[in-house]
Protein backbone atom coordinates (compact mmCIF):
# COMPACT_ATOMS: atom_id res chain seq x y z
CA UNK A 1 0.00 0.00 0.00
CA UNK A 2 1.58 3.17 -1.29
CA UNK A 3 1.33 6.37 0.91
CA UNK A 4 2.80 9.80 0.25
CA UNK A 5 5.85 11.13 1.73
CA UNK A 6 5.19 12.50 5.00
CA UNK A 7 5.27 15.97 6.20
CA UNK A 8 8.39 16.76 7.62
CA UNK A 9 9.31 20.22 10.11
CA UNK A 10 11.24 22.60 8.02
CA UNK A 11 13.99 23.70 10.29
CA UNK A 12 13.21 27.08 10.12
CA UNK A 13 10.05 26.30 12.33
CA UNK A 14 12.74 26.27 15.06
CA UNK A 15 12.63 30.20 14.69
CA UNK A 16 9.88 30.62 13.77
CA UNK A 17 8.45 28.54 17.00
CA UNK A 18 11.31 30.50 19.44
CA UNK A 19 10.62 34.21 18.10
CA UNK A 20 6.97 33.23 18.62
CA UNK A 21 7.46 32.14 22.48
CA UNK A 22 10.29 34.68 23.64
CA UNK A 23 10.29 37.37 21.11
CA UNK A 24 12.15 40.42 23.27
CA UNK A 25 14.99 38.11 24.79
CA UNK A 26 18.29 38.41 22.94
CA UNK A 27 18.80 36.09 19.97
CA UNK A 28 22.20 36.85 18.82
CA UNK A 29 24.89 39.08 19.76
CA UNK A 30 27.98 40.88 18.08
CA UNK A 31 29.55 43.99 19.15
CA UNK A 32 27.14 46.45 19.54
CA UNK A 33 24.64 44.76 17.95
CA UNK A 34 22.07 43.22 19.62
CA UNK A 35 18.54 41.25 18.14
CA UNK A 36 15.54 39.52 19.73
CA UNK A 37 13.99 36.46 18.27
CA UNK A 38 11.80 38.77 16.86
CA UNK A 39 13.93 41.01 15.22
CA UNK A 40 16.29 38.01 14.08
CA UNK A 41 12.68 36.60 12.93
CA UNK A 42 11.61 39.75 10.90
CA UNK A 43 15.55 39.78 9.44
CA UNK A 44 15.36 36.25 8.29
CA UNK A 45 11.82 37.19 6.09
CA UNK A 46 13.19 40.05 4.54
CA UNK A 47 16.13 38.01 3.37
CA UNK A 48 13.62 35.18 2.45
CA UNK A 49 11.78 38.11 0.45
CA UNK A 50 14.67 38.45 -1.49
CA UNK A 51 15.05 34.88 -2.43
CA UNK A 52 11.64 34.81 -3.67
CA UNK A 53 12.34 37.93 -5.78
CA UNK A 54 15.03 36.15 -7.39
CA UNK A 55 12.90 33.00 -8.18
CA UNK A 56 14.60 31.16 -5.03
CA UNK A 57 12.42 28.38 -3.84
CA UNK A 58 12.02 24.95 -2.99
CA UNK A 59 14.74 22.14 -3.08
CA UNK A 60 17.05 25.02 -4.71
CA UNK A 61 20.42 24.87 -3.56
CA UNK A 62 22.51 28.40 -2.25
CA UNK A 63 25.58 28.38 -2.19
CA UNK A 64 26.93 30.78 0.55
CA UNK A 65 30.12 31.99 1.36
CA UNK A 66 30.67 33.61 4.30
CA UNK A 67 32.63 34.35 7.55
CA UNK A 68 31.01 33.60 10.72
CA UNK A 69 28.51 36.88 10.88
CA UNK A 70 24.95 37.93 11.69
CA UNK A 71 23.77 37.94 7.95
CA UNK A 72 25.20 34.19 7.62
CA UNK A 73 22.82 33.06 10.56
CA UNK A 74 19.86 35.13 8.59
CA UNK A 75 20.77 33.40 4.93
CA UNK A 76 20.97 30.05 7.15
CA UNK A 77 17.15 30.32 8.03
CA UNK A 78 16.02 32.21 5.58
CA UNK A 79 17.31 29.66 2.66
CA UNK A 80 15.08 26.86 4.86
CA UNK A 81 12.20 29.26 4.65
CA UNK A 82 12.18 29.50 1.11
CA UNK A 83 12.45 25.43 1.03
CA UNK A 84 15.71 25.71 -0.53
CA UNK A 85 19.01 24.04 0.44
CA UNK A 86 21.66 25.72 2.47
CA UNK A 87 25.44 24.69 1.30
CA UNK A 88 27.99 26.85 3.27
CA UNK A 89 31.79 26.54 1.87
CA UNK A 90 34.60 27.36 4.49
CA UNK A 91 35.32 30.95 3.87
CA UNK A 92 38.85 30.22 4.09
CA UNK A 93 38.71 28.31 0.80
CA UNK A 94 40.29 29.71 -2.36
CA UNK A 95 37.98 31.06 -5.21
CA UNK A 96 38.56 28.01 -7.33
CA UNK A 97 38.09 25.64 -4.33
CA UNK A 98 34.62 27.10 -3.65
CA UNK A 99 33.94 27.15 -7.48
CA UNK A 100 34.45 23.51 -7.65
CA UNK A 101 31.95 23.67 -4.82
CA UNK A 102 29.48 25.14 -7.57
CA UNK A 103 30.19 22.78 -10.04
CA UNK A 104 29.39 19.89 -7.64
CA UNK A 105 26.15 21.53 -6.23
CA UNK A 106 25.04 23.30 -9.06
CA UNK A 107 23.25 26.27 -6.88
CA UNK A 108 20.80 28.89 -8.11
CA UNK A 109 22.40 31.78 -6.55
CA UNK A 110 25.08 32.30 -4.26
CA UNK A 111 25.40 34.52 -1.49
CA UNK A 112 28.83 35.89 -0.88
CA UNK A 113 30.09 38.28 1.98
CA UNK A 114 31.33 41.66 0.10
CA UNK A 115 34.87 40.87 1.48
CA UNK A 116 35.18 38.07 -1.20
CA UNK A 117 34.29 39.10 -4.89
CA UNK A 118 37.15 37.25 -6.13
CA UNK A 119 34.82 33.95 -5.25
CA UNK A 120 32.26 35.11 -6.43
CA UNK A 121 33.35 35.93 -10.02
CA UNK A 122 35.12 31.93 -9.79
CA UNK A 123 31.53 30.94 -9.24
CA UNK A 124 30.02 32.96 -11.28
CA UNK A 125 31.98 31.95 -13.85
CA UNK A 126 32.08 28.35 -13.03
CA UNK A 127 28.21 27.75 -13.51
CA UNK A 128 25.09 29.60 -14.18
CA UNK A 129 23.22 31.32 -11.26
CA UNK A 130 19.84 31.58 -12.11
CA UNK A 131 19.26 33.67 -9.20
CA UNK A 132 22.89 36.06 -9.64
CA UNK A 133 24.95 36.60 -6.36
CA UNK A 134 23.24 38.36 -3.45
CA UNK A 135 25.88 40.54 -1.28
CA UNK A 136 26.21 40.08 2.78
CA UNK A 137 28.16 42.29 4.61
CA UNK A 138 29.73 46.21 4.71
CA UNK A 139 27.05 48.52 4.09
CA UNK A 140 25.23 46.37 1.33
CA UNK A 141 22.77 43.84 2.60
CA UNK A 142 20.09 41.58 0.54
CA UNK A 143 17.19 43.18 1.57
CA UNK A 144 18.95 46.63 1.13
CA UNK A 145 20.17 45.25 -2.97
CA UNK A 146 16.72 44.94 -3.48
CA UNK A 147 13.90 46.82 -1.75
CA UNK A 148 16.31 49.84 -1.09
CA UNK A 149 15.88 49.12 2.84
CA UNK A 150 17.99 47.57 4.93
CA UNK A 151 15.48 47.63 7.49
CA UNK A 152 13.08 44.72 8.55
CA UNK A 153 10.25 43.87 7.79
CA UNK A 154 7.89 45.17 10.37
CA UNK A 155 9.65 48.39 10.34
CA UNK A 156 8.89 48.72 7.07
CA UNK A 157 4.86 48.45 7.80
CA UNK A 158 5.36 44.67 6.12
CA UNK A 159 4.31 41.63 7.94
CA UNK A 160 7.46 40.82 10.07
CA UNK A 161 7.20 36.75 9.74
CA UNK A 162 7.25 35.08 5.81
CA UNK A 163 5.72 31.69 6.24
CA UNK A 164 7.95 28.43 6.64
CA UNK A 165 7.50 26.27 3.22
CA UNK A 166 6.40 23.25 3.80
CA UNK A 167 8.66 20.26 3.35
CA UNK A 168 8.53 16.68 3.26
CA UNK A 169 10.47 13.30 4.59
CA UNK A 170 13.74 13.28 2.80
CA UNK A 171 14.22 16.49 1.19
CA UNK A 172 17.19 18.03 1.12
CA UNK A 173 18.03 20.91 3.94
CA UNK A 174 21.67 21.29 4.32
CA UNK A 175 24.59 20.24 2.01
CA UNK A 176 27.40 19.72 4.04
CA UNK A 177 31.01 19.58 2.55
CA UNK A 178 33.64 17.31 3.18
CA UNK A 179 36.92 16.18 1.31
CA UNK A 180 37.84 12.83 3.60
CA UNK A 181 41.09 11.60 2.62
CA UNK A 182 41.23 12.12 -1.30
CA UNK A 183 40.96 16.12 -1.05
CA UNK A 184 38.03 15.79 -3.73
CA UNK A 185 35.17 17.88 -2.54
CA UNK A 186 32.01 15.43 -1.50
CA UNK A 187 28.62 16.74 -0.48
CA UNK A 188 26.67 15.52 2.52
CA UNK A 189 23.08 15.42 2.04
CA UNK A 190 21.51 16.19 4.87
CA UNK A 191 17.67 16.30 5.24
CA UNK A 192 15.31 18.34 7.56
CA UNK A 193 13.66 15.42 9.54
CA UNK A 194 17.66 13.71 10.34
CA UNK A 195 18.82 17.13 10.98
CA UNK A 196 15.37 17.11 13.62
CA UNK A 197 16.76 14.30 15.13
CA UNK A 198 20.52 15.33 15.56
CA UNK A 199 18.87 18.47 17.03
CA UNK A 200 16.85 16.80 19.78
CA UNK A 201 20.22 14.05 20.05
CA UNK A 202 22.35 16.89 20.81
CA UNK A 203 19.72 18.61 23.47
CA UNK A 204 19.29 15.16 25.04
CA UNK A 205 23.46 13.81 25.08
CA UNK A 206 25.43 16.98 24.93
CA UNK A 207 23.53 19.76 26.38
CA UNK A 208 21.30 18.97 29.01
CA UNK A 209 19.04 21.56 30.56
CA UNK A 210 19.62 23.83 27.89
CA UNK A 211 17.07 26.80 28.23
CA UNK A 212 16.61 30.19 27.71
CA UNK A 213 18.56 31.40 30.24
CA UNK A 214 21.64 29.77 28.35
CA UNK A 215 24.16 31.53 25.78
CA UNK A 216 26.47 30.04 23.68
CA UNK A 217 29.74 31.38 22.03
CA UNK A 218 30.94 30.58 18.38
CA UNK A 219 34.44 30.04 18.12
CA UNK A 220 34.40 27.89 15.22
CA UNK A 221 33.17 28.29 11.12
CA UNK A 222 29.11 28.11 11.26
CA UNK A 223 29.74 26.70 7.76
CA UNK A 224 30.81 23.22 9.58
CA UNK A 225 30.18 21.56 13.17
CA UNK A 226 29.19 25.17 14.65
CA UNK A 227 26.44 25.65 12.55
CA UNK A 228 24.91 22.27 13.68
CA UNK A 229 25.76 23.40 17.25
CA UNK A 230 23.49 26.70 16.66
CA UNK A 231 20.51 24.68 15.79
CA UNK A 232 19.82 23.74 19.25
CA UNK A 233 20.83 26.84 20.52
CA UNK A 234 17.48 28.17 18.42
CA UNK A 235 15.18 25.69 19.49
CA UNK A 236 15.38 26.16 23.11
CA UNK A 237 16.09 30.30 22.49
CA UNK A 238 19.79 30.52 23.88
CA UNK A 239 21.34 33.46 23.29
CA UNK A 240 24.64 33.29 20.32
CA UNK A 241 27.28 35.41 20.72
CA UNK A 242 29.66 36.28 17.85
CA UNK A 243 33.08 37.02 18.59
CA UNK A 244 33.71 40.72 15.68
CA UNK A 245 37.58 39.50 15.36
CA UNK A 246 38.15 38.29 11.91
CA UNK A 247 40.63 35.70 12.94
CA UNK A 248 40.53 33.26 16.46
CA UNK A 249 41.28 36.05 19.27
CA UNK A 250 41.31 34.18 22.79
CA UNK A 251 41.11 37.72 24.96
CA UNK A 252 37.84 38.55 23.16
CA UNK A 253 36.88 35.20 23.41
CA UNK A 254 37.20 34.90 27.35
CA UNK A 255 36.15 38.12 28.27
CA UNK A 256 32.98 37.68 26.16
CA UNK A 257 32.56 34.45 28.16
CA UNK A 258 32.39 36.75 30.96
CA UNK A 259 30.61 39.73 30.07
CA UNK A 260 27.73 37.50 28.20
CA UNK A 261 27.92 34.75 31.00
CA UNK A 262 28.29 32.40 28.11
CA UNK A 263 27.24 28.99 29.59
CA UNK A 264 28.49 26.68 25.89
CA UNK A 265 29.82 26.71 23.02
CA UNK A 266 31.37 23.97 20.64
CA UNK A 267 34.87 23.59 19.04
CA UNK A 268 37.77 21.54 18.01
CA UNK A 269 40.58 20.29 20.09
CA UNK A 270 43.42 22.36 18.17
CA UNK A 271 41.25 25.41 18.86
CA UNK A 272 40.26 24.22 22.25
CA UNK A 273 43.96 23.84 23.21
CA UNK A 274 45.14 27.60 21.62
CA UNK A 275 42.22 29.06 23.87
CA UNK A 276 43.02 27.04 27.10
CA UNK A 277 46.63 28.02 26.82
CA UNK A 278 46.32 31.44 26.36
CA UNK A 279 46.87 33.37 29.42
CA UNK A 280 43.54 35.40 29.20
CA UNK A 281 42.07 32.48 30.54
CA UNK A 282 43.40 33.34 33.93
CA UNK A 283 42.33 36.65 33.67
CA UNK A 284 38.53 36.41 33.21
CA UNK A 285 35.34 34.55 35.31
CA UNK A 286 34.72 31.10 33.18
CA UNK A 287 32.14 30.36 35.72
CA UNK A 288 29.29 30.43 34.08
CA UNK A 289 30.62 27.88 31.46
CA UNK A 290 28.61 24.22 32.09
CA UNK A 291 29.38 22.47 28.20
CA UNK A 292 32.20 22.93 26.40
CA UNK A 293 31.72 20.40 23.77
CA UNK A 294 34.72 19.34 21.72
CA UNK A 295 35.05 17.21 18.37
CA UNK A 296 35.91 16.97 15.04
CA UNK A 297 39.19 14.97 15.69
CA UNK A 298 40.67 13.22 18.68
CA UNK A 299 41.98 15.24 21.15
CA UNK A 300 45.36 14.27 22.83
CA UNK A 301 45.52 13.68 26.50
CA UNK A 302 47.96 16.18 27.26
CA UNK A 303 45.77 18.56 26.12
CA UNK A 304 42.62 17.48 27.37
CA UNK A 305 44.28 17.41 30.71
CA UNK A 306 45.39 21.10 30.36
CA UNK A 307 41.87 22.35 29.20
CA UNK A 308 40.08 20.28 32.14
CA UNK A 309 42.64 22.41 34.45
CA UNK A 310 41.80 25.99 33.26
CA UNK A 311 38.35 25.50 32.56
CA UNK A 312 37.27 22.57 35.09
CA UNK A 313 34.84 19.37 34.64
CA UNK A 314 32.69 21.51 31.92
CA UNK A 315 34.49 19.03 28.86
CA UNK A 316 32.08 17.29 26.83
CA UNK A 317 33.29 15.09 24.32
CA UNK A 318 31.70 13.85 21.16
CA UNK A 319 32.91 11.19 18.06
CA UNK A 320 31.02 11.96 14.71
CA UNK A 321 31.71 12.44 11.21
CA UNK A 322 29.40 14.86 8.70
CA UNK A 323 28.00 12.07 7.47
CA UNK A 324 26.32 11.30 10.43
CA UNK A 325 26.18 15.24 11.73
CA UNK A 326 28.49 14.14 15.04
CA UNK A 327 26.17 11.80 16.35
CA UNK A 328 27.69 8.48 17.14
CA UNK A 329 29.32 8.74 21.06
CA UNK A 330 29.24 10.97 23.65
CA UNK A 331 31.82 11.44 26.82
CA UNK A 332 29.92 13.61 29.44
CA UNK A 333 32.14 15.64 31.43
CA UNK A 334 31.95 13.01 34.67
CA UNK A 335 33.12 10.58 32.96
CA UNK A 336 36.50 12.06 31.45
CA UNK A 337 38.39 10.03 33.53
CA UNK A 338 37.32 6.66 32.82
CA UNK A 339 40.09 4.28 32.52
CA UNK A 340 41.12 2.66 29.15
CA UNK A 341 41.55 -0.99 28.48
CA UNK A 342 44.97 -2.74 29.02
CA UNK A 343 47.43 -1.60 26.10
CA UNK A 344 45.60 1.16 25.18
CA UNK A 345 47.14 4.48 25.79
CA UNK A 346 44.44 7.21 25.16
CA UNK A 347 40.79 7.47 26.65
CA UNK A 348 37.75 6.59 25.11
CA UNK A 349 35.50 9.04 23.17
CA UNK A 350 32.27 7.76 25.05
CA UNK A 351 29.42 5.40 24.66
CA UNK A 352 26.65 5.64 21.37
CA UNK A 353 24.49 8.33 21.13
CA UNK A 354 20.73 7.97 22.33
CA UNK A 355 19.06 6.16 19.14
CA UNK A 356 22.30 5.37 17.13
CA UNK A 357 24.54 2.00 16.90
CA UNK A 358 27.81 1.32 16.56
CA UNK A 359 29.35 -1.73 15.16
CA UNK A 360 33.42 -2.46 14.96
CA UNK A 361 33.43 -4.65 11.87
CA UNK A 362 36.17 -6.37 10.06
CA UNK A 363 37.26 -6.07 6.33
CA UNK A 364 34.12 -8.33 5.53
CA UNK A 365 31.42 -6.61 7.96
CA UNK A 366 31.54 -8.90 10.53
CA UNK A 367 31.36 -7.51 14.03
CA UNK A 368 34.01 -7.77 16.13
CA UNK A 369 34.51 -8.93 19.63
CA UNK A 370 35.57 -6.30 22.54
CA UNK A 371 38.33 -5.68 22.62
CA UNK A 372 39.78 -6.36 19.17
CA UNK A 373 40.35 -3.24 16.33
CA UNK A 374 38.30 -2.74 13.29
CA UNK A 375 36.63 -0.39 11.48
CA UNK A 376 33.83 1.45 13.25
CA UNK A 377 30.42 1.21 11.46
CA UNK A 378 27.38 3.08 12.75
CA UNK A 379 23.50 3.34 11.93
CA UNK A 380 20.50 5.16 13.52
CA UNK A 381 18.57 8.07 12.33
CA UNK A 382 21.18 10.93 12.38
CA UNK A 383 23.22 8.70 9.07
CA UNK A 384 22.81 10.57 6.12
CA UNK A 385 21.12 9.36 3.20
CA UNK A 386 24.42 9.55 0.92
CA UNK A 387 26.29 11.95 -1.53
CA UNK A 388 25.14 14.34 -3.53
CA UNK A 389 25.78 12.91 -7.44
CA UNK A 390 28.36 10.62 -6.20
CA UNK A 391 27.41 6.74 -7.21
CA UNK A 392 30.74 6.11 -5.75
CA UNK A 393 31.14 7.30 -2.58
CA UNK A 394 27.70 5.89 -2.06
CA UNK A 395 28.68 2.63 -2.95
CA UNK A 396 31.91 2.56 -0.64
CA UNK A 397 30.67 4.23 2.32
CA UNK A 398 27.85 1.67 2.73
CA UNK A 399 27.73 -1.98 3.63
CA UNK A 400 24.57 -3.92 4.90
CA UNK A 401 22.92 -0.57 5.39
CA UNK A 402 25.78 0.45 7.77
CA UNK A 403 27.34 3.30 7.05
CA UNK A 404 31.15 2.69 7.04
CA UNK A 405 33.73 5.88 8.71
CA UNK A 406 37.00 4.70 7.89
CA UNK A 407 37.95 4.99 11.27
CA UNK A 408 39.42 2.28 13.26
CA UNK A 409 38.74 1.67 16.87
CA UNK A 410 37.85 -1.14 19.45
CA UNK A 411 34.77 -1.39 22.50
CA UNK A 412 35.57 -2.56 25.60
CA UNK A 413 32.73 -4.31 27.86
CA UNK A 414 31.01 -1.74 28.67
CA UNK A 415 30.58 -0.42 25.38
CA UNK A 416 32.65 2.51 25.10
CA UNK A 417 34.50 3.42 22.01
CA UNK A 418 38.04 4.02 21.56
CA UNK A 419 39.37 5.45 18.24
CA UNK A 420 42.57 3.82 17.79
CA UNK A 421 43.46 5.79 14.51
CA UNK A 422 42.08 6.81 11.04
CA UNK A 423 42.50 3.76 8.56
CA UNK A 424 43.85 6.15 5.81
CA UNK A 425 46.71 7.36 8.16
CA UNK A 426 47.70 3.77 8.36
CA UNK A 427 50.71 2.84 6.89
CA UNK A 428 52.90 -0.63 6.84
CA UNK A 429 56.33 -0.74 7.51
CA UNK A 430 58.51 -3.63 6.96
CA UNK A 431 55.40 -6.01 6.56
CA UNK A 432 53.88 -4.80 9.62
CA UNK A 433 50.56 -2.04 10.63
CA UNK A 434 51.63 1.30 12.00
CA UNK A 435 49.44 3.48 13.41
CA UNK A 436 50.01 7.14 14.28
CA UNK A 437 47.94 8.00 16.68
CA UNK A 438 49.49 6.15 19.45
CA UNK A 439 52.94 7.22 19.13
CA UNK A 440 51.71 10.88 18.99
CA UNK A 441 50.13 10.44 22.09
CA UNK A 442 53.40 9.45 23.67
CA UNK A 443 55.53 12.31 21.99
CA UNK A 444 53.33 14.48 23.01
CA UNK A 445 54.28 13.53 26.90
CA UNK A 446 57.62 15.28 26.10
CA UNK A 447 57.95 18.33 27.75
CA UNK A 448 59.49 19.78 24.43
CA UNK A 449 57.15 19.21 22.06
CA UNK A 450 54.34 21.02 21.61
CA UNK A 451 52.23 19.47 18.53
CA UNK A 452 53.37 16.50 16.53
CA UNK A 453 51.89 15.01 13.39
CA UNK A 454 53.30 11.11 12.22
CA UNK A 455 52.87 10.10 8.97
CA UNK A 456 54.00 7.70 6.51
CA UNK A 457 56.19 8.11 3.56
CA UNK A 458 57.59 5.96 0.93
CA UNK A 459 60.90 4.32 1.47
CA UNK A 460 62.60 1.88 -0.50
CA UNK A 461 63.78 -0.57 1.97
CA UNK A 462 60.70 -0.88 4.52
CA UNK A 463 57.96 0.34 1.97
CA UNK A 464 57.34 3.38 3.81
CA UNK A 465 58.91 4.69 7.41
CA UNK A 466 57.25 7.04 9.80
CA UNK A 467 58.32 10.31 9.99
CA UNK A 468 57.42 12.71 13.04
CA UNK A 469 56.48 16.49 12.24
CA UNK A 470 57.04 18.26 15.57
CA UNK A 471 56.49 21.51 16.90
CA UNK A 472 58.30 23.20 19.79
CA UNK A 473 57.43 23.83 23.07
CA UNK A 474 59.56 26.29 23.76
CA UNK A 475 62.28 26.78 21.38
CA UNK A 476 64.22 23.35 22.09
CA UNK A 477 64.57 20.62 20.02
CA UNK A 478 65.69 17.41 21.19
CA UNK A 479 67.44 15.01 19.01
CA UNK A 480 66.16 12.30 17.05
CA UNK A 481 68.31 9.71 19.84
CA UNK A 482 66.45 11.67 23.01
CA UNK A 483 63.11 11.27 21.04
CA UNK A 484 63.26 7.73 20.22
CA UNK A 485 64.59 6.83 24.15
CA UNK A 486 61.57 8.19 24.94
CA UNK A 487 59.56 6.28 22.47
CA UNK A 488 61.43 2.99 22.79
CA UNK A 489 60.42 1.50 26.35
CA UNK A 490 56.84 1.60 25.46
CA UNK A 491 56.73 0.88 21.41
CA UNK A 492 57.83 -1.53 19.24
CA UNK A 493 61.09 -0.85 17.37
CA UNK A 494 59.29 -1.01 14.28
CA UNK A 495 56.84 1.50 14.97
CA UNK A 496 59.60 4.06 16.53
CA UNK A 497 59.82 6.81 13.51
CA UNK A 498 62.47 6.99 11.63
CA UNK A 499 63.04 10.43 11.21
CA UNK A 500 61.81 13.71 13.20
CA UNK A 501 61.10 17.08 11.16
CA UNK A 502 60.55 20.36 13.20
CA UNK A 503 58.32 22.65 11.94
CA UNK A 504 57.11 26.26 12.79
CA UNK A 505 53.10 25.14 13.09
CA UNK A 506 51.51 21.80 11.52
CA UNK A 507 49.29 22.28 8.81
CA UNK A 508 45.61 23.12 9.54
CA UNK A 509 42.56 22.68 7.50
CA UNK A 510 39.88 25.75 8.01
CA UNK A 511 38.17 23.95 10.68
CA UNK A 512 41.02 23.30 12.53
CA UNK A 513 41.57 19.43 11.86
CA UNK A 514 45.30 18.17 11.47
CA UNK A 515 46.07 17.75 7.93
CA UNK A 516 48.22 15.32 7.29
CA UNK A 517 47.71 14.68 3.44
CA UNK A 518 49.07 18.13 3.37
CA UNK A 519 52.11 17.05 5.30
CA UNK A 520 52.52 14.39 3.27
CA UNK A 521 52.84 16.29 -0.31
CA UNK A 522 55.37 19.31 2.03
CA UNK A 523 57.67 16.67 2.63
CA UNK A 524 57.79 15.48 -0.80
CA UNK A 525 57.86 18.56 -2.01
CA UNK A 526 60.66 19.01 0.14
CA UNK A 527 62.51 15.64 -0.91
CA UNK A 528 63.87 13.14 2.28
CA UNK A 529 63.22 14.58 5.53
CA UNK A 530 66.20 15.47 7.85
Amino acid sequence: MSAARRRAVNLAHLLTTTARRLPARDALVRGSLRLTWRELDSRVSSVADALRARGIGRGDAVLVHSPNHVELVETMFAVWRVGAVFAPANFRLTPSEVAGLAELTRPSALVCHADYPEHADAVAGAVPLRGGTLWIGAEATIESALSGSAEPRDARGAEPHEPDEPVREGEHAWYFFTSGTSGRPKAVVLTHDQLGFVVNNHLCDLLPGLTADDAQIVVAPLSHGAGIHLLPQVARGAKTVLPTAARLDPAEIWRLVETERVTNAFTVPTILATLTQAPEAAQHDLSSLRHVVYAGAPMYREDQLRARRVLGDVLVQYYGLGEVTGNITVLPASEHDRPSPDGVEFGTCGYPRTGMQVSVQDDDGRELPTGQQGEICVAGPAVFPGYLRNDDANAASFRDGWFRTGDLGLVDEQGYLYVTGRASDMFISGGSNVYPREIEERLLRHPAVAEVAVVGVPDPKWGEIGVAVCVAADGDRPDDDELRTWLGGTLARYKLPKRFVWWDAIPKSGYGKVVKRTIRQQLTAAGAPS
